[in-house]
């Protein structure tokens, strides 16, 4: 079986649904009908005969119609019950969601879990877990009103986490920002379903372009090593790993009952297996911004055109420090540009269009470092605070990246009026940022998977 009775079922029950809405069970079954899934969702409680106006069910077995997802909202010890009856009525896949697992010591609990899957052949994510939520579907299995925790629209970047809190937090945290996805997966202790086989799904997905991940430790390392390396050459990984210290190592087996291992060797397991390892979760979506959004380069060549020399210069420290190049635009480009602008503008090697920079000077550069074959990557700086900069230049931005020639990032730093041009510059794909440092983070990433995929 796929993993698709996960994130495109043909129905759902919700086993635990509750009328309380401070329970998980109300949540759960709230959000799932109204977060535009298509198929059909049942309440399973004993207690209940509606749920918000939906006729409820005593037992799964029950319900008359097939039931391809059971969603398992009730405490651990209940759980491989629940299990016996969604095998006896026909459940494909389970998404189990209560603590109380291995990862408290409670092996014998996880034993009975693991064998009653295996007796009826179903799949599992979890427990431990919040399940998921994928954009394109409708399902939401998070177990978080979505007045406090916000839902991103449907986009490319999907999101793998054995941390629940981690998850949610990314999940409101990019709504938020605005940033798109296309899904979330919480899956816990993996007793079933794991991070191998999360990521050769995914890498299947047509709505996905890059792989996030936020890892603690895996059970089959093997196995998702040979996976991260095959689906690398195809997509984007991104991780971060948890517990790098030894107090962090410490506090993983408590939190999901994995293993943590050095950070040494999970660094090294990474490059070799072609994932780009992340040193915070900021820089994680930095990079999968850009990677997701921008054409790979042909190589590691930046073009900084700027209105600010002091912002130009810690743009320019930065690219050396990450180890790229400062690009050295032809004499001929370089001709066309101080033919069309005034003379006091700086052209080599960064290109300072000064204080009276404007709409058009930003075009003209833009243009030549597009058709300069010395050029790579373009990196375009713009302070807004200036009298002769107004947000013609979000048309220009959008006007140069449709072209799709060469990647390109933008930074400005500023107030709310900065904020506001540049939420309509990453609304049309270019991301954004407000300082030098984390936007040649985020090419070097882009330009280091181009090279690496070309050796693949």
């Amino acid at each position: 079986m796929t993993l698709d009775s996960f994130f495109r079922p043909k129905s759902v029950a919700v086993i635990g649904a509750s009328r309380d809405p401070k329970k998980p069970g109300h949540v759960i079954f709230r959000n799932l009908l109204e977060s535009g899934y298509k198929g059909r969702v049942t309440p399973v409680n004993i207690h209940a005969e509606t749920i918000l106006g939906v006729k409820c069910y005593s037992s799964i077995m029950a319900v008359k119609e097939k039931v391809e997802l059971a969603v398992i909202a009730i405490p651990a010890p209940f759980v491989p019950e629940a299990l016996e009856q969604c095998g006896k009525a026909g459940v494909k896949a389970a998404i189990i969601l209560a603590g109380g697992f291995s990862e408290v010591g409670n092996k014998e609990l996880e034993k009975k879990t693991k064998q009653m899957l295996k007796k009826y052949k179903m799949r599992a994510i979890g427990p431990n877990c919040l399940g998921l939520y994928d954009a394109y579907s409708g399902i939401d299995t998070l177990f978080n009103p979505k007045y406090k925790l916000g839902r991103p629209a449907s986009g490319p970047i999907s999101f793998i986490s054995q941390s629940g809190a981690i998850l949610t937090a990314v999940a409101d945290w990019m709504s938020m920002k605005g940033y798109r996805a296309s899904k979330f997966i919480s899956y816990g202790n993996a007793i079933d379903v794991g991070e191998a086989e999360l990521l050769e799904y995914l890498a299947k997905d047509p709505h996905t372009r890059v792989i996030c991940i936020y890892i603690e430790g895996v059970r089959e390392g093997r196995r998702f090593f040979e996976a991260a390396k095959n689906v690398s050459s195809r997509k984007p990984i991104i991780a971060l790993k948890g517990g790098i210290t030894t107090f962090g190592s410490k506090a993983v087996g408590s939190h999901t009952g994995s293993l943590a291992g050095s950070a040494r060797i999970y660094s090294a397991m990474f490059r070799q297996a072609g994932i780009i390892e992340a040193t915070n979760m900021e820089s994680l979506f930095d990079i999968a911004r850009t990677l997701s959004k921008q054409p790979k380069p042909k190589g590691p060549r930046v073009q900084v055109i700027t209105d600010g020399g002091g912002f130009g210069i810690l743009a320019a420290d930065h690219i050396y420090k990450y180890g790229l190049q400062l690009a050295r635009m032809s004499p001929s480009s370089i001709a066309s540009i101080k033919k069309q602008l005034p003379p006091h503008i700086v052209t080599d090697p960064i290109i300072d269009l000064t204080g009276s920079a404007d709409e058009n000077g930003y075009r003209t550069a833009i243009n030549a470092a597009l058709d300069d074959d010395n050029v790579d990557i373009l990196m375009v700086i713009a302070l807004f605070q200036l009298p002769s900069l107004g947000g013609e230049i979000v048309d220009v931005i959008a006007e140069a990246n449709s072209m799709r020639k060469k990647p390109m990032v933008f930074i400005a730093a500023g107030g709310k009026f900065t904020e506001m041009l540049k939420k309509s510059i990453e609304d049309n794909g270019v991301p954004t940022f407000s300082y030098p440092e984390q936007a040649v983070m985020a090419i070097k990433a882009l330009a280091d998977y181009s090279k690496n995929s070309k050796l693949h």
